[in-house]
């Protein structure tokens, strides 16, 4: 660290302490002492502040009773060292919005077009009205009409004003959403503190310097402190400073803990020495949001919600501002994989968009060639000067009627579909207990071919009970009496459970009257004290006569030992270790065994089977999860050595096992079958022992009587898919995992593998897409990698939390399942707007075209093009993005990652209503007014008034669209268009309103609108055709698409096959296309799709709290994390590094890579 900190010893800090409202330290020397590591921060503590103690002293708090909660004190204290809360980044005004939707190419084309258009208008040249300039001013034309041929520039600007101003109150209203969503996240955020000698939780932002917070596994700090009191605290810093070997505190080597790190093992308490921006994350924080230019702002933006992932030097040091510098400019790191919407949307909207401008460069050549040929070719005029602007307002006319024709074929009510849609289906997830945290997560969701699901919590209540015993040689099958258990057996029972378990791990009393006690902590525990409080004993007094302080060394919690032990001094100076765990792992370590008179006998090997066969199997059977009790003596001389685990639990004695049960939660059997029937396979993946986890299964009715399914162990599973070398082969794994239902006994790292293996596999139609619930700790690395990862709201820690996509709040399967309903509904709203669109779209350019190409002036104007445009984005996206789901989209199987966008029966829908409505319009245009009898409105000259000919074609053009839009509802070729309108009032809203707008329209739109007014009888016509839209819609139906083979499918997923070997870069496995397709430059309108992904990106940065950059880097699976599956060991990260061109971003990547095999220490309380 940098030495310049160290040169003011704080001799006068008591002096200095008088400005800071009389606390013993001031805010900066507790932030510079906060910047300190290991011995550094041991020896300043001690030399400058006397110890931990001491610094509670200068805080005015108690390291046991902690603050007193008194509301000045607090405020006081939130005036002097600040308040725990980082203030989030300003959002975007509204101006910057609208500033931001004129960026749209097309809307600015059209700009630069009405102003030009604009300008001419205004302007009369004196020879004007010379016969010479041809036809161009003849017709029916006084002087009042001549000087409305402004009113087409103004229209077209006012309806570009329009457009922007919708997009950027849609902007801004997401924005919004999102700020609300977040904070109702960090809300729900609370932590433990003492006050008063009292343990209470509190919300994050409420915490101050001095508060006592007790910490432990699974938890994400909220601000700095100083260890006060550890058992075993191991925490992975790797979101701070990229290393991903999880960190030993103790208040002899390392006492400092940083906000924004995970505790992965053990507990303790800690003083809180900094809060917010005081706080390490919270400085960084600053740092980033400070001094970017604007360029840097846009890139950022993801960085700096999505926490920190710099490599953080010493803060001070010159390297550390090169290394910020350094980060700017490196931060074009490739993107993640977009979601599998996201990436069918692009590559869609590219062809659109090609097509459109293609459609348009030709009708403008054509036109300008036509005019040009005719007046100087075929009539052989001269080119007068005088007559030049005229030509030239030809000329912008053709080039407006170029620009509609663009502007109709890009779909820019894609973005706004796909936003509302998923902020819709966001805001009414909440209500079925879907916090959903990535917006695209709810689309994949309605994807899913897999769950991998938690057992613990997930299928089960979460609320553990003893209901048998195994004590003194008998098998109970309920609670035993107190009374039938010898007194010293009784009394190991109740110490070894009171003291051998996390103090947090208490049991309450109801809260409602008659309602069940409440369990607090890690519900194993709970489960042993309430066996305790069930035999008539109190654990409390017991951990009241030993408290926290007095134990000796505690062996916490972690997936990989899967038993917890606590050493304690004995009254005849020796020591005594209690221990808890797995019944198989405990008894494999003991050698002796409590017979029926309390005395230790032998327990040899066959005695071990005997028991696992009468007792442990059985008890598995009723699924059961077994816990072994156990203890051990050890002399005071010599002192045994601690470090080696593998000594100290060896030789132990067993006190007794119990069966404890975790009923299966009454609603998930159903939501498992409508799983199963929505083709969705739900697999389980737990620590429990096989037999009970097959116990659940068949109770949950994920395993089936009569259907061959796998049932597997973790080390089984990973001698079927390793090779000699250890490595794991894709091969291998795709022979099992499509059978496979049940994984018992599975390691984090196992839960890891298999989920991407599932990910990754080939076999099979479609690819899978894979969704895993989780809750503790060691669930993280599966949760991230899967496509969508659920963590449990209650139960979950907020390391699982941190790793999800979706959290949800009542920790219940019923909930994934309407995740999956509303993920359907997303995907097929999305495409009934596609459906809807795609028809307007190719009817209005082609009308257009041909229009433009045979009666030199499109039959659709340019307003009247944009007012279909704002009806078929804006509003049809609007109503058709707010379907709500029904029961019924969980009847048909899943899209799967390759399923095109537009089906074949969506295209046969699409090129059939645009056949009906071409017809239609092609005949009105060109015979219309012999039926109508009324003028013809072709050829008619340059500022000509507007005829009820064109206003007609108009008008049923508008009328045929608002009919189909009704057709549009559905996708999947139903007959019953009309079925449950009622329940979409948006819907109804929206047609009712664009009707009422077309009636005002065409009967005072006037100049403007180009329109006339029409007569009740040609509206009733208009109206006839429009309903047509519905009949013909029911004779689509009946041709079958079977037969269509001709069709194509459009918007296809990515297939592995269509990526050009060499554009594989070597560290990225999965590189997004459609991000490739715009490199190579073709598009015009790039803005547009910019906009889909700045919407998206809104969603994306939309993470709680400070995770690491491993965040952002959802889903790469970067080469490194292929080696730690391997491996399964810590590695340093340079070694894993060497394999990516080292950059800071790619050591962060690493590390965010690396953790799996962190993750694998650690683990939560699983049998």
């Amino acid at each position: 660290m940098t030495n310049n900190v160290a040169d003011h010893h704080p001799a006068n800090s008591v002096a200095e302490g008088n400005h800071e409202g009389d606390f013993g330290c001031s805010m900066v020397e507790l932030r510079n002492l906060m910047e300190l590591r290991s011995a550094e921060a041991v020896a300043r503590l001690s030399d400058s502040y006397g110890g931990v103690q001491n610094v509670c002293k200068r805080l005015k708090t108690s390291p046991v009773e902690g603050l007193s909660g008194n509301p000045t004190d607090l405020e006081k204290r939130r005036q002097v060292f600040g308040q725990n809360f980082i203030p989030p980044k300003k959002s975007k005004t509204f101006l910057q919005l609208v500033w931001e939707a004129l960026q749209d190419v097309t809307l600015i084309i059209l700009e630069i077009a009405a102003i030009i258009s604009l300008g001419l208008s205004f302007y009369h040249p004196p020879g004007g009205d010379n016969e010479l300039c041809g036809q161009s001013t003849g017709g029916v034309e006084d002087e009042g009409e001549s000087q409305a041929g402004w009113i087409e520039g103004a229209a077209i600007l006012f309806s570009v004003i329009i457009v922007v101003l919708v997009t950027a109150f849609n902007d801004w209203s997401k924005e919004k959403q999102f700020r609300g969503l977040q904070s109702r996240i960090e809300q729900e955020q609370k932590f433990t503190v003492i006050r008063k000698g009292q343990v209470i939780q509190i919300p994050v932002a409420e915490i101050v310097v001095g508060d006592i917070a007790q910490i432990k596994y699974g938890d994400l700090l909220p601000a700095d402190g100083i260890l006060i009191q550890g058992n075993d605290l191991k925490i992975d810093e790797s979101s701070l400073t990229g290393e991903s070997d999880q960190v030993k505190k103790s208040l002899d080597k390392d006492p400092m803990l940083l906000s924004g790190t995970h505790v992965m093992e053990g507990s303790g308490r800690m003083v809180v020495t900094a809060v917010g921006i005081n706080s390490q994350t919270g400085i960084i924080f600053t740092l980033l949001g400070a001094g970017e230019g604007d360029e840097e702002k846009k890139v950022k933006k993801a960085k700096t919600q999505d926490g920190v992932a710099l490599e953080i030097q010493p803060l001070k040091s010159q390297e550390g501002v090169e290394n910020e510098e350094k980060e700017k400019k490196k931060v074009k790191v490739p993107k993640k994989e977009k979601s599998v919407l996201q990436g069918k949307l692009t590559r869609l909207a590219v062809q659109i968009g090609k097509a459109g401008l293609i459609m348009s460069a030709i009708t403008v050549i054509i036109l300008v060639l036509y005019f040009v040929i005719d007046t100087f070719g075929v009539q052989g005029r001269p080119w007068l000067a005088e007559c030049t602007p005229i030509y030239i307002q030809y000329f912008v006319k053709f080039f407006i009627i170029g620009v509609t024709v663009l502007v109709v074929a890009v779909p820019e009510g894609l973005p706004l579909a796909v936003t509302i849609s998923l902020a819709y289906s966001v805001k009414k997830m909440m209500k079925d207990n879907n916090l959903v945290r990535h917006l695209d997560a709810c689309e994949t969701m309605g994807n899913a071919t897999a769950i991998c699901s938690d057992k613990t919590g997930t299928l089960t209540m979460n609320r553990m009970t003893v209901v048998q015993a195994y004590v003194g040689d008998t098998h109970y099958r309920q609670i035993p009496d107190p009374e039938a258990i010898l007194p010293k057996v009784l009394d190991l029972i109740v110490n070894g459970v009171a003291i051998n378990s996390a103090y947090t791990s208490k049991i309450l009393p109801p809260e409602k009257e008659g309602g069940l006690p409440r369990q607090v902590g890690n519900k194993t525990e709970c489960a042993l004290l309430g066996f305790v409080l069930d035999l008539k004993q109190d654990y409390q007094a017991v951990r009241n006569e030993v408290p926290e302080e007095k134990l000796y060394k505690v062996y916490t919690f972690n997936s990989v030992r899967k038993s917890m032990s606590t050493v304690l001094r004995s009254g005849s100076g020796g020591f005594r270790m209690y221990s808890k765990g797995a019944s198989e792992i405990i008894l494999r370590k003991c050698t002796k065994i409590l017979d029926k008179n309390g005395d230790p006998r032998v327990f040899k090997l066959k005695d071990r089977d005997e028991m696992v066969k009468k007792v442990i199997e059985p008890m598995a059977c009723h699924g059961l999860r077994t816990i072994c009790l156990a203890f051990r003596d050890f002399p005071a001389e010599p002192e045994p050595d601690w470090d080696s685990e593998n000594e100290i639990l060896s030789d132990l004695t067993c006190i007794a096992v119990v069966g404890i049960e975790d009923p299966v939660r009454p609603e998930v059997p159903d939501a498992i079958l409508k799983c199963q029937r929505a083709g969705i396979t739900v697999r389980m993946v737990t620590g429990d022992n096989i037999n009970t986890a097959r116990a659940i299964a068949t109770k949950c009715g994920i395993l089936l009587p009569g259907e061959d399914f796998l049932c597997l162990e973790g080390k089984e599973f990973n001698r079927l898919i390793r090779n000699e070398k250890g490595e794991v082969e894709q091969e291998q794994l795709d022979k099992i995992w499509p059978k496979l239902r049940v994984l018992a006994r599975s390691s984090p790292t196992d839960k890891h593998t298999l989920v991407k293996g599932i990910i990754d596999s080939t076999v099979g139609e479609q690819r899978q897409v894979v969704a895993v619930t989780g809750d503790g700790t060691n669930d993280g690395p599966a949760l991230k990698k899967a496509d969508v990862g659920f963590a449990m709201g209650i139960a979950g820690t907020d390391v699982a939390k941190e790793a999800s996509d979706i959290i949800l709040t009542d920790d219940n399967f019923t909930s994934i399942v309407k995740a999956v309903m509303w993920g359907r509904n997303v995907y097929d709203s999305i495409s009934k707007f596609l459906q809807f669109q795609l028809t307007v779209n190719v009817v209005a350019v082609i009308v257009a075209f041909t229009g433009a190409c045979i009666t030199q002036d499109s039959p659709l104007k340019a307003v009247q093009m944009l007012w279909v445009n704002l009806i078929m984005d804006t509003f049809a996206s609007l109503a058709l993005a707010t379907e709500p789901p029904s029961e019924s989209l969980l009847l048909r199987k899943p899209y799967g990652r390759n399923k095109p966008l537009i089906s074949r029966t969506m295209m046969k829908n699409i090129l059939g209503h645009a056949v009906y409505q071409l017809t239609i319009i092609f005949t009105l245009l060109f015979a219309g007014e012999r039926f109508f009898d009324i003028d013809s409105g072709r050829n008619a000259p340059l500022h000509s008034p507007p005829t009820e000919h064109y206003t007609i074609v108009f008008n049923t053009f508008v009328m045929m669209q608002l009919f189909n839009e009704i057709n549009a509802r559905k996708i999947h070729g139903e007959r019953n268009v009309f079925e449950a309108i009622y329940r979409n009032p948006i819907f109804c809203s929206v047609v009712l309103g664009t009707f009422v707008a077309q009636i005002i329209i065409v009967e005072f739109g006037g100049k403007p609108f180009s329109c006339s007014g029409l007569t009740l009888s040609q509206w009733f016509w208009c109206i006839f055709i429009g309903v047509g839209e519905l009949l013909w819609g029911q004779l689509i139906c009946t041709v079958p698409t079977s037969h269509l083979k001709f069709l194509k499918e459009a918007g296809h997923g990515i297939t592995k096959e269509e990526i050009p070997e060499e554009e594989l870069p070597e560290d990225v496995d999965e590189i997004d296309h459609a991000e490739m397709e715009l490199r190579r430059g073709q598009i015009l309108w790039f803005r547009g799709l910019n906009r889909i992904q700045t919407q998206m990106d809104v969603v994306y940065t939309f993470q709680t709290g400070a995770s690491s950059l491993q965040g952002a880097l959802r889903r790469q699976p970067s080469i490194v994390s292929q080696h730690h599956d391997v491996k399964n060991v810590s590695s340093p990260t340079h070694v894993a590094l060497s394999s990516v061109n080292s950059t800071p971003t790619t050591s962060a990547v690493a590390a965010a890579a690396a953790s799996p095999p962190a993750g694998n220490q650690s683990g939560e309380c699983v049998p």
